[in-house]
């Protein structure tokens, strides 16, 4: 067996270890008298004034200087609310009704009872202006160095902020007798219908909403969740922004999907949009969606999407940003934040099917980058193949192995791209980066509080110059932004 890789131990400057227990949001710091005890209890009304909005979009406000959470109300309003939960730290409240709104407040279009709406109440003024808060907030919480003077650029926003989700990942119930597709109420597993979702795309809702119609008329069985009985769990649509082309995963609970060529044959005749249609087999009883296997049934083995120029094959679980619109811009901030030269070798870390480095590689002398999923390293290969990018090669592996594997045989890289999903950069990664310390370096985030503390490490052999957020989500509090670094002389 290898020998376990040991961990080196922190040695960042005294104060740069993040703070630990729960986070107050600047502004609302938490009084010195806070734990002393709340005569509060479950049912009881309240008056709460708002003071900002917390890093999941809820409204904040004090009950006798016990910090109060309140989804849907918006920083200066005054509401009248009901206590559902209450903690040693801090008190859960729903709106019963306002006594004075935000002038930031509008009517919300979709449902917001399930998740991904649920800034849907605020102005887009109101939500670009909080996706750039929100960085600040997770900045204060884990202070790296310098971080009160960073340049927080202002969100970068859509246009037309509907329509952009590409994929819908819809469960199947029966609800009162019908069968229903849609999601989840939040903090539960009731299913809502949704014939309207105002982020998705219209050919999604069109695919999932038209099959759940012929499973219906089939009189296929569909997933029971508490008995655990029943096949079909989930429909998956995925659409091509370039093509129209529309890719549908049925995930069943186990192998066994009767009447698959009248099923297939139905959905050719009246989805002509869809081209590929795959099962997933997920026999677990588990909140994930996807099973481990997964085969094809019908049609194209996969679905392109164009992104600034360049192809990208999409298998049904290759990862792509849910909204390529955004994407675009994402990527051409990126190459203008690394300011490339042909001369640069670089290094695509986290790079998944590779559309950030086979985006970047015009720019660059050489692309080298890495992902853990065999699957879409291969991928990524065909992809830059496709493409005719010669400059780039993907390899399996992690960038914390990879880098200094490639370092010791001579191969260093000049500038560094790292995309990592929300749990961030793992921390032997981060010590690779402050080892090894490439001149240009880029960070593309999905989680401003992952960042953050990542930034505590970073920062040690870099400055921050600038963090723009974009917003990738319209209607979410989920942030997205890049980091432009700057190598400490």
């Amino acid at each position: 067996m290898p020998e376990e890789k040991k961990r080196r131990p922190y040695q960042g400057k005294p104060g740069n270890k993040p703070r630990q227990g729960k986070f107050v949001p600047r502004g609302t710091r938490r009084p010195t008298n806070q734990n002393q005890a709340v005569n509060v209890n479950v049912g009881d009304k309240l008056l709460i004034t708002i003071k900002r909005l917390g890093i999941n979009g809820e409204g904040i406000g004090y009950y006798k200087r016990k910090i109060t959470f309140i989804p849907g109300a918006l920083p200066d309003e005054v509401v009248d609310v009901v206590v559902t939960n209450v903690t040693e730290k801090f008190i859960e409240a729903r709106i019963r009704k306002f006594k004075q709104k935000s002038p930031q407040r509008v009517t919300p279009i979709d449902n917001q009872e399930v998740g991904g709406v649920e800034l849907a109440h605020m102005s887009y003024e109101g939500q670009l202006a909080f996706k750039q808060d929100v960085i600040r907030q997770a900045l204060e919480k884990y202070k790296p160095e310098g971080y009160e003077s960073y340049d927080l650029r202002p969100t970068i926003g859509m246009e037309n902020t509907t329509g952009y989700r590409n994929k819908a990942q819809f469960p199947v119930r029966e609800v009162d007798g019908k069968l229903a597709v849609g999601m989840f109420k939040r903090n539960s597993h009731d299913l809502v219908d949704l014939p309207k979702v105002s982020t998705q795309h219209p050919a999604t809702l069109k695919v999932v909403r038209k099959v759940r119609d012929i499973i219906a008329e089939l009189d296929l069985p569909v997933y029971h969740e508490r008995r655990h009985t029943g096949i079909i769990k989930t429909l998956i649509a995925r659409v091509s922004e370039s093509t129209g082309d529309v890719q549908l995963t049925i995930v069943t609970n186990g192998d066994y999907l009767p009447q698959i060529e009248t099923l297939i044959s139905r959905i050719n005749e009246e989805l002509p949009e869809v081209v590929s249609i795959h099962q997933n087999i997920n026999a677990d009883k588990t909140s994930l969606v996807w099973g481990d296997e997964t085969k094809r049934l019908w049609g194209s083995e996969y679905i392109t999407e164009t992104i600034n120029g360049k192809t990208f094959k999409l298998s049904p679980r290759a990862f792509l940003q849910l909204n390529p619109r955004q994407t675009q811009r994402l990527y051409s901030e990126a190459i203008k934040a690394l300011d490339l030269t042909q001369a640069d070798k670089l290094i695509d870390a986290y790079s998944g099917v590779g559309t950030i480095g086979i985006s970047l590689a015009d720019h660059a002398g050489e692309v080298r980058g890495m992902d853990t999923v065999p699957e879409a390293i291969d991928d990524a290969n065909e992809n830059a193949a496709d493409n005719d990018v010669a400059n780039a090669i993907y390899y399996t592996g992690a960038a914390e192995d990879l880098i200094p594997a490639w370092a010791d045989e001579g191969w260093v890289a000049d500038a560094l791209v790292v995309d990592p999903p929300r749990t961030g950069l793992d921390e032997e990664l981060r010590w690779t980066i402050i080892e090894t310390q490439p001149e240009k370096f880029v960070y593309i985030s999905c989680n401003a509080s992952t960042l953050a503390r990542d930034l505590v490490d970073l920062t040690r052999a870099y400055d921050v110059e600038y963090i723009q957020s974009i917003d990738m989500f319209p209607q979410t509090a989920r942030w997205e932004g890049i980091v432009k670094f700057t190598k400490k002389h």
